[in-house]
């Protein structure tokens, strides 16, 4: 084989590093003379394969977590113990990767990895090593002669023939004698300057892929370091870093020990950029060598070299890392299994809640029926609860939805939009108080006696007031109807959300049947108006009690009027007011003051009156519209349409898809569960 026998003559003891890394000794071999034309020498045995004897309970805690991602049990956002392999670029991951797995991997100038791959190697006796790929929905076989063109033709398809990079996986599946049980992901390596057919956010994709893997506390980083830069400057270094400040997942392997070996026993001394799991030092791979010639070699080089021999053992040589990756590995999987399970239970019965609440999947009229009356009735009780009951425990934050609260606020509006007092008259700023009253009385003069209050007289100045406020009302109802729907509106769509088609025929009904209300509304607080207009009647005494105190003040009114010097005067209600023009009107005037006192107090039976009637009409329509009226319409709609009751069984896209993807969430969620039970059982036997 061409390589010189370096072990020292002491055969009893493992001196070498090579045989401190033997996990089953083999003979010895020598080489004949005659075809090398040198003389016979003894060589190195083989190296041995990177595998050691797994014990009963480390095995099944591999295959759990082979199988649960296999299952694919991360898509459900469960984080799996996961090695993820990073290094700026040109650092020798790939090196390291092939090492590990006994096979080569795409090389050349630039980032070879453009696609994370996940890297399953499995040990299995069969001689005959099984490669394949996964990777969108694919299982393509290949061998260990094809593996790297196999991957570059996937790259290419996933990514494309440029040169940027895409976070849909490769999956890379070796069975393989001898190699480690390992799941590794190999992301594509760091650079800062994009080359040509590179995006110039290159760098940005790049961090945000290895992001996205070393994040998760189950995350073991590992961060190939190429001897020869100082560690510290390393772009993944500083990745890894930001999620691992501490160190603790995260193990360095220095690659290309044999190009760079000054100082490079100080640097995995000192440790300056705190790699809490420790360094490997490893040799890579050089030109055409075999796996088994490239071990040899590393063996030979950390055992000779003048430098490298001084680095201890322990943590220098391929067999080495892979060693230490299967226990970490295990040790990381037996931390996290605890809480994989509890994660998978109570995402599971999330799911299956969520399920649960969801509408029956409607198959029969009859059921439709039955899935009609349940909306309806919950539609019902909860339009009782705010707009009968003043109940809002359904809308707790949403203060819109706290509708007698709103409708009251409403209604004190409309009141204070309808009291016009005398104080706020413009007669009264500008100083004709009771012109109006003298006027009208002195158009309804007649043949007749005198001092007789004309109740023509009256009704004309009613009429008047009432003309004036006869907007607010229509306007009062088309505001209420316009809040009334929108409450519909939102009930409606919250019950029937998973019926779309009701909830289409629903909306569509209570469009019409609050425009018939509201057109119902309108009509009657116009008559109520027009009553208002039409007559003057009240059996309230407040009406002859407030107009017998205004009149108190009738005896100061009349001196007033007859020249006293004092011009002006307060009445109960208006304010002060001025009388300096009412004195020519003599022989009107005590005729226009009791008619504006009467008018006084008559108006407030007239505000309330009309504020009362359009409150109890509205309390009465929404009662109606609640427990009756609705519900009709909605059914009508429904039957007017086509289809009749059985279009509810017309499932929505949204809703079917949600439903098949809890059905699938659950199925792979129980699977996994079975898995981990089968493991935790077998654990169970073993302890």
């Amino acid at each position: 084989m061409g390589f010189k026998n370096k072990q020292k003559s002491n055969n009893n003891k493992p001196s070498s590093l090579l045989e401190r890394n033997m996990i089953f000794p083999q003979d010895t071999m020598s080489l004949v003379g005659e075809e090398h034309d040198i003389p016979p020498i003894t060589v190195l045995p083989p190296p041995p394969p990177l595998i050691s004897s797994y014990n009963d309970r480390i095995r099944p805690l591999l295959d759990a977590v082979d199988k649960l991602r296999n299952l694919k049990v991360m898509k459900e956002g469960i984080q799996l113990p996961t090695i993820v392999v990073v290094g700026d670029q040109s650092s020798g991951k790939s090196s390291v990767l092939e090492s590990l797995a006994g096979i080569s991997l795409p090389r050349g100038q630039g980032i070879c990895t453009r696609v994370p791959l996940i890297m399953r190697l499995q040990h299995h006796p069969n001689p005959d090593p099984e490669l394949f790929l996964e990777y969108m929905g694919k299982n393509v076989k290949t061998n260990e002669a094809h593996v790297s063109e196999a991957i570059n033709s996937a790259t290419q398809e996933i990514a494309g023939t440029a040169k940027g990079i895409k976070n849909t996986p490769i999956t890379l599946v070796v069975k393989k004698n001898g190699v480690p049980d390992l799941t590794m992901v190999d992301l594509p390596g760091i650079t800062r300057v994009p080359v040509h057919g590179q995006p110039e956010n290159i760098y940005e994709q790049i961090r945000e892929i290895i992001m996205e893997y070393i994040t998760p506390e189950e995350s073991i980083i590992l961060n190939v370091l190429s001897a020869n830069v100082d560690f510290s400057t390393c772009e993944s270094i500083m990745m890894s870093q930001s999620v691992d400040k501490s160190g603790q997942r995260t193990l360095a392997v220095v690659t290309k020990a044999d190009k760079s070996p000054e100082g490079l026993l100080e640097k995995v001394t000192n440790d300056d950029v705190s790699i809490g799991l420790g360094y490997v030092c490893v040799r890579n791979r050089i030109g055409e060598e075999s796996y088994e010639e490239a071990r040899l070699e590393e063996a030979n080089l950390f055992e000779s070299n003048l430098l490298l021999s001084k680095i201890d053992k322990s943590i220098v040589g391929i067999p080495i890392l892979a060693q230490r990756l299967v226990n970490i590995q295990a040790a990381i999987i037996s931390k996290c299994l605890p809480n994989i399970v509890k994660q998978i239970n109570d995402k599971l019965n999330s799911n299956v809640d969520e399920l649960n609440k969801m509408p029956k999947n409607l198959s029969s009229v009859a059921e439709a029926m039955a899935a009609f009356m349940q909306v309806m009735g919950l539609v019902k009780e909860s339009l009782r609860k705010i707009l009968i009951r003043g109940e809002y425990d359904e809308y707790p934050e949403d203060v819109e939805m706290h509708c007698t609260a709103r409708l009251a606020e409403m209604l004190d509006g409309l009141s204070s939009s309808t009291k016009i007092t005398e104080k706020d008259n413009d007669e009264v700023k500008s100083g004709n108080f009771l012109l109006e009253e003298i006027h009208v009385l002195e158009e309804a003069k007649g043949i007749g006696l005198p001092n007789f209050l004309p109740r023509t007289a009256f009704l004309t100045v009613l009429q008047k007031k009432v003309q004036g406020i006869s907007q607010t009302p229509v306007d009062f109802m088309n505001k209420v109807w316009g809040y009334i729907e929108g409450v519909l509106f939102a009930v409606l769509v919250r019950h029937c959300e998973n019926y779309p088609t009701l909830q289409c025929s629903s909306k569509r009904a209570a469009g019409n049947l609050i425009a018939k209300m509201k057109e119902e509304s309108i009509f009657r607080v116009k008559e109520i108006v027009q009553m208002e207009k039409l007559a003057d009647y009240t059996c309230d005494p407040e009406y002859i009690s407030v107009w017998n105190q205004l009149m108190l003040r009738q005896d100061t009114f009349l001196k007033i009027v007859q020249g006293n010097k004092v011009t002006s005067m307060e009445i109960e209600g208006v304010g002060s007011v001025d009388l300096a023009h009412v004195e020519k009107y003599k022989d009107v005037a005590l005729q226009a003051f009791d008619m504006k006192m009467r008018m006084i107090s008559y108006w407030k039976i007239v505000l309330k009156r009309l504020t009362d009637s359009m409150a109890l009409y509205l309390l009465f329509s929404i009662h109606n519209l609640v427990n009756e009226d609705l519900e009709i319409e909605i059914v009508n709609e429904l039957i007017g349409y086509g289809g009749g009751v059985e279009r509810m069984l017309e499932e929505s896209p949204s809703v079917t898809g949600k439903r098949d993807r809890l059905l699938k969430s659950i199925k792979l969620l129980k699977e996994s569960k079975e898995v981990l039970a089968k493991i935790m059982d077998m654990i169970a036997v073993i302890e």
